[in-house]
């Protein structure tokens, strides 16, 4: 034991995999970070979406960028990738789920979920440098107004996010760990915060957990990617594990470590795949149920462009600056791209509501005989992030896939229990119509949302779910892989249940009670 490279190997720095590099480099554990992903400073961010080599991650057509898109059977799915993973493009918003959400799915039963994960919530609120938005800007009052008129005006409120916002534009010493993190910059509002912040301001896991991590030793190898992961000696792995890894990016070089215990953090996207393959290869005593037990969040992603002469600039604020609870099951958040996005309307088209194949066609050819010189509008205006509302609706309601190993592609997707996924979601719907009306607008979808019905999600979660054994699920109660030692599982894939909110928090909350388990060295 004395003999191998860490103690620790954590595959993955998003929400889980950077708060495990925090927590066990302070208990006095030697421990290695491996992202597929690039570093990125805040100079390396694309000014805008249309940069699609500094954006998009898809390294074999040299596109080296912290966005992914991955298109499955059931649901499209955008996640991120880089050194910190998901912080680097998602929204920033930090909700905490509705009491449903720990009182279901397959980890209901193990503890009291909603007291045990209270002090968590609060650390990660505190780590993550957790504010609540100070401003609402043209989107977000639009939704207000929506609120007011289905009378849920007193059901909408502005969100709690990962920002400092300090004084615009104005750089301090670090405000948060006593001087021991980054400087820090007060936000713009400039609405950019998905395409990478550039001003210093959102506080994505490299200014908080991974810094603080480093400077206890923790080491970072970017641009690296696992494909193999096997048992030292025993094969339950309680004398440690090999791990192979290859560059992601440009020539293959081969590399390897040897360590005590392992932790997944690749999140659904890239632990799922993973386990799926290993349970094949290398650890073959992995639960049966890798890959099962995926949700979608039951999501549904609107964009509606206004053709309002009004001057309204839908692209300030920050990326999500406010939030309506539409009914105990459901919420609806306005989302915005900084000024000069305009990738996503490449990738959209008018969002009408049919089972059929054939009447969805068939509506959206009449929206172009019905309405040719607002579509016209809506399709070639100019500023589209400025004309621009992406709405986003999730709910709590349950239903879940199955993720398996693709002969052609490398994952595929099968539906499990409930309800496949559907794009059509009928109070997504009916609250796009009405933000339509008041902004002189057409609710657009994602292609694939309306040709084929399904959804895209940026929230996809399970497929290494909490059970009280190996035959219903892939962790225990503490994160801890069944069948194996020193081996756990905390990403977005561990989630148990349907939070119906952004689940980042939820991820480092539950990341850290299972760190709080692990005794000093």
């Amino acid at each position: 034991m004395n003999n191998l490279n860490y103690d620790y190997v954590i595959i993955g720095s998003g929400f889980g995999g950077s708060v495990s590099a925090l927590r066990l480099s302070e208990k006095g554990y030697k421990v290695l970070v491996i992202e597929k992903g690039r570093w990125f400073k805040s100079e390396d961010f694309p000014n805008t979406n249309w940069n699609i080599k500094n954006w998009i991650w898809e390294p074999k057509l040299g596109l080296k960028g912290f966005f992914k898109m991955t298109f499955l059977n059931h649901v499209s799915v955008l996640s991120g990738v880089g050194v910190g993973g998901g912080s680097l493009t998602y929204a920033n918003t930090l909700p905490i789920p509705k009491q449903h959400f720990f009182k279901s799915g397959s980890w209901a039963n193990l503890n009291n979920w909603e007291e045990v994960l209270k002090p968590f919530y609060t650390t990660a609120y505190k780590m993550l440098g957790a504010a609540t938005n100070p401003k609402l800007y043209a989107a977000d009052l639009e939704v207000q107004t929506l609120a007011k008129n289905i009378g849920k005006e007193k059901h909408f409120e502005a969100t709690k996010v990962a920002v400092y916002f300090g004084e615009a534009g104005n750089t301090v010493e670090d405000p948060y760990f006593k001087g021991k993190g980054p400087t820090r910059t007060g936000c713009t509002h400039c609405g950019a915060c998905m395409t990478g912040c550039r001003f210093n301001a959102k506080n994505t896991l490299d200014k908080n957990y991974l810094y603080l991590a480093q400077q206890l030793g923790a080491e970072i190898l970017a641009e690296k990617e696992v494909f193999n992961v096997t048992t030292l000696i025993v094969k339950d792995g309680s004398k440690g594990y090999k791990v192979e890894y290859n560059s992601s990016i440009g020539k293959r070089i081969k590399g390897s470590a040897t360590t005590k215990g392992i932790i997944f953090a690749g999140g659904v996207m890239g632990t799922v795949p993973l386990l799926l393959k290993l349970k094949q290869q290398s650890l073959p005593n992995l639960s049966d149920r890798v890959g099962c037990n995926i949700r979608t969040n039951n999501e549904s992603l609107l964009l509606v462009t206004s053709t309002d002469k009004k001057n309204k600039d839908f692209s300030k604020g920050i990326a999500i600056g406010s939030i309506l609870h539409t009914d105990k099951n459901s919420h609806l958040e306005p989302v915005r791209y900084g000024k000069g996005s305009g990738f996503f309307r490449l990738l959209t088209i008018p969002m009408v509501y049919s089972k059929s194949f054939i009447f969805r066609f068939l509506g959206i050819f009449s929206l172009f005989l019905k309405r040719p010189k607002k579509l016209f509008k809506t399709i070639f205006t100019k500023n589209y992030a400025k004309r621009t509302t992406v709405l986003l609706f999730m709910q709590t309601l349950d239903s879940t896939l199955q993720l398996k190993l693709g002969k052609i592609t490398k994952m595929k997707s099968k539906t499990e229990v409930g309800k496949k996924p559907s794009a059509f979601i009928y109070e997504a719907l009916e609250l796009g119509k009405l933000f339509g009306k008041q902004v002189n607008g057409i609710p657009y979808a994602n292609f694939t949302d309306v040709l084929l019905g399904s959804p895209t999600t940026a929230h996809i979660l399970g497929g290494s779910v909490m059970a009280e054994n190996i035959k219903e699920g892939v962790i225990d109660k503490n994160n801890k892989v069944f069948s194996y030692k020193n081996m756990l599982v905390c990403d977005g894939s561990a989630i148990s249940a349907n939070p119906g909110v952004n689940p980042s928090l939820t991820i480092t909350a539950i990341t850290e009670h299972a760190m709080s388990k692990i005794a000093v060295k």
